[in-house]
């Protein structure tokens, strides 16, 4: 008999996966679906990093490497992180890992003890409470409000820091994902007020720091004197198109770094150094690139945010930032029945037999994002205007809803949203 360990068995996975999944099986046996579920870029790798990649590979640059990331990747990600986002960095506040994501577990293992205190915004990436799971510390939920644009109160800090019994940390994502929402400089600045002097420790998510269409992307670490009280990570799996690489850094103190080195040095040993090499010629040479994919990124949203206003019953406001759009389905769910997952599921599965759409309930990003769906953006633009076509009709069908509710009564709403 097999015993799996507490850790493995409450483990929640990431729900995006799970969709996507669910809808390449339906897709294997001929369904035609539209996959606006997985935050996935659909343009090609910028050409530099590929080029750059290639040739390590023919060169035999497959070896290891330095656990905290190649010199010249350090090297070029401080100067990208200080040109662009505002703060002095040098190669030895970086250090590198297979994406942005684990750098939730470094942080955890790091810098957390067992029943610490770790602020988190609801809606939230689903990966985080897992990574608080694996040092047993405490995560404290504080919903976002759609009134405020998803952004998050520096109020709530304050409010977690005076009366939680062990505050240690803070995870803060912005531009967010699942709701668009984009923290101004001033609520930065607000924050850092609480957490500087403290030793709270802020994990500052920004894999979407390119994607930002309202302002400029803002970054914790830029407010003075913070680099004592952040971790801040990127990815290259947005900004140019590197998803499958599996590469990004984090900028954070040295004594942070080295600690986070050790742990890599212990799990993964080292990013690949052929992706690092790609991943340079990424920041050395592909702006131009990064440019005209943002550009059409931007366009993305506002077609799919623009065609969504037209749904009946559907609200929806044009996000501030990341490829996501993030509507409010309440009314909807209401007058059908059926939990904001359910209807994202039937969507998929059961509004019709030849033709779905694949998006995400907002709940899998935590109950503060119950009644809301997650849609991305990774599709040609025809794909997402037939997948706003198709919406109106769906939900119309209402002897589908229901029998898709008697064969999955799991969806059944209980409880009506509560809609202002």
């Amino acid at each position: 008999m097999i015993r799996l360990s507490e850790l493995a068995r409450n483990l929640t996975a990431e729900t995006a996966f799970t969709v996507l999944a669910l809808a390449r099986a339906l897709k294997a046996r001929g369904k035609d679906v539209v996959e606006l579920e997985i935050g996935d870029s659909p343009f090609p790798t910028t050409p530099h990093a590929r080029e750059a990649g290639i040739r390590a590979i023919e060169e035999g640059l497959t070896g290891y490497g330095p656990s905290l990331g190649l010199p010249g990747f350090r090297e070029a990600a401080a100067r990208i992180a200080s040109e662009e986002f505002g703060y002095a960095a040098t190669a030895e506040n970086i250090v590198v890992a297979s994406g942005a994501k684990p750098f939730e577990q470094y942080f955890a293992e790091a810098l957390l003890d067992p029943g610490d205190g770790v602020l988190i915004f609801s809606p939230h990436f689903p990966t985080y409470i897992p990574n608080l799971q694996r040092r047993q510390a405490r995560a404290v939920v504080v919903p976002l409000r759609v009134e405020d644009a998803f952004r998050p109160r520096a109020e709530d800090v304050r409010r977690f820091v005076e009366t939680d019994p062990k505050p240690r940390a803070i995870f803060l994502n912005s531009p967010h994902n699942p709701t668009g929402g984009v923290a101004t400089p001033a609520d930065l600045a607000a924050i850092a007020d609480v957490v500087r002097g403290t030793d709270v420790m802020v994990f500052s998510d920004e894999p979407y720091c390119h994607m930002v269409w309202s302002g400029k992307h803002a970054s914790i670490l830029a407010q003075p004197g913070m680099f004592e009280n952040v971790v801040a990570a990127y990815t290259f799996s947005k900004s140019y198109s590197m998803s499958g690489w599996r590469i990004g850094f984090a900028v954070a103190h040295p004594e942070v770094v080295e600690a986070i080195g050790k742990l890599i040095n212990t799990t993964a040993s080292c990013s690949p150094p052929f992706v690092q090499w790609a991943a340079e010629a990424a920041l050395r040479l592909d702006r131009p690139a990064r440019e005209d994919y943002m550009g059409r990124f931007r366009a993305k949203v506002e077609r799919l945010s623009e065609g969504l206003k037209r749904v009946e019953g559907l609200s929806v406001a044009m996000p501030a930032g990341t490829f996501y759009v993030f509507p409010d389905v309440r009314r909807i769910c209401n007058a059908l029945g059926i939990t904001s997952h359910g209807l994202a599921l039937y969507l998929l599965e059961g509004a019709d037999d030849a033709f779905g759409v694949a998006c995400l309930g907002g709940e899998c990003f935590g109950e503060a994002g119950a009644g809301f769906l997650r849609f991305s953006c990774a599709e040609p633009d025809e794909r997402i205007d037939q997948a706003v076509a198709f919406l109106p009709e769906a939900l119309g069908r209402k002897d589908r809803v229901r029998r898709y509710l008697d064969a999955n009564p799991a969806h059944v709403l209980r409880e009506p949203y509560p809609v202002d």
